[in-house]
């Protein structure tokens, strides 16, 4: 059981996001979505996201942070930050307060999706109550699996995001060589999030010869869905391509008959082009298991905080949840 009121966060590379359960039952109270880059810490954060809040304050804080989780101190791997656990229980007079990974809580919404939490992605495919997988493009990519285990949860956090990423079809043969490496390697969150799609973009604008105009993720989507921009349109279709070919991968590795979910800050902006592109196709071309691929349901997350759902979800019943967590306690 957690000491309420409890203060709730996803902190991801771009935004940290911040909420409060007040009781144990109650509905969250949502405090502030705030630029990571706005603040030197999580305490500058936490500080800012309070400042309207009234009520009694929070004894227990439950932090979804995108990184790898192995100590009660770690380092952001797309942002500055250093998350501390011991130090941001100190600052604001906390008893407790737990890190898990960012992708944690999104599995664990999977347990008991609430009302439009996810809208599915081509055939309305019934899954069968095994594992879920739950993947995310967006400043990076993550990924969770949700083990069901008896009448409680397995909560399985990836680095599927740092995988090496490669060329299948002929096409992408002719034009990976031109994709910007990160570290010196191609990984699949290199390619499928958004700087992967402004590398993408690039890549195929050089392979064409000519300039690109738009400098972030948003405006590709915005001008492949409502204008007519051929080198746009194609970096979507090709975007919607990789993403089902390694959502599909990782759905027959984990053997996901329980259904893939989509998340992550981009995924909801381009569903037509996830609904009606190359996305299932992809999904599906996995012979010579074809046939299992095939009669998994796939769907794209549309709460506009899984984060936040699913940290909720786990405070109504953490003993319900198997994972790896780390804490400080006073």
């Amino acid at each position: 059981m957690l000491d309420y009121p409890v203060l709730i966060s996803d902190i991801g590379g771009t935004n940290a996001r911040f909420a409060i359960l007040p009781a144990a039952g109650a509905p969250a109270r949502f405090l502030a979505k705030r630029p990571t880059a706005d603040h030197a810490d999580p305490s500058g954060a936490i500080t800012a996201a309070l400042q309207p809040y009234t009520g009694e304050r929070p004894r227990t804080a439950l932090l979804a942070v995108a990184t790898r989780v192995a100590a009660p101190i770690v380092h952001l791997t797309n942002a500055a930050w250093t998350i501390d656990a011991e130090r941001i229980g100190r600052d604001f007079g906390m008893d407790r307060v737990v890190i898990m990974n960012d992708y944690v809580p999104v599995a664990v919404a999977l347990a008991d999706p609430p009302p439009g939490f996810a809208q599915p992605l081509g055939p309305a495919l019934p899954g069968n109550g095994g594992l879920r997988l739950v993947l995310g493009p967006g400043t990076g990519l993550g990924a969770a699996a949700l083990v069901p285990i008896g009448e409680r949860f397995a909560v399985l956090p990836t680095e599927a995001g740092h995988v090496e990423f490669g060329a299948c079809d002929a096409d992408e043969f002719a034009f990976f060589p031109l994709l910007e490496r990160v570290h010196d390697r191609l990984t699949s969150e290199g390619v499928l999030s958004g700087p992967g799609m402004l590398r993408l973009y690039r890549a195929l604008a050089q392979q064409r010869g000519t300039q690109p105009v738009y400098a972030t993720s948003a405006a590709i989507i915005a001008h492949a869905t409502v204008a007519s921009d051929d080198l746009a349109t194609d970096t979507l279709r090709l975007f919607a391509r990789l993403l089902g070919r390694f959502a599909g991968d990782l759905a027959l590795i984990l053997s996901a008959t329980g259904g893939v979910f989509i998340g992550g800050g981009i995924a909801p902006r381009m569903i037509p082009a996830l609904r009606h592109g190359e996305f299932r196709a992809a999904f599906d071309r996995k012979a010579p298991f074809a046939d299992v691929v095939r009669g998994i349901p796939t769907s794209v997350i549309v709460d506009p905080e899984p984060g936040l759902t699913g940290l909720a979800a786990y405070a109504a019943a953490p003993g319900r949840f198997i994972t790896n967590l780390q804490e400080w306690k006073r």
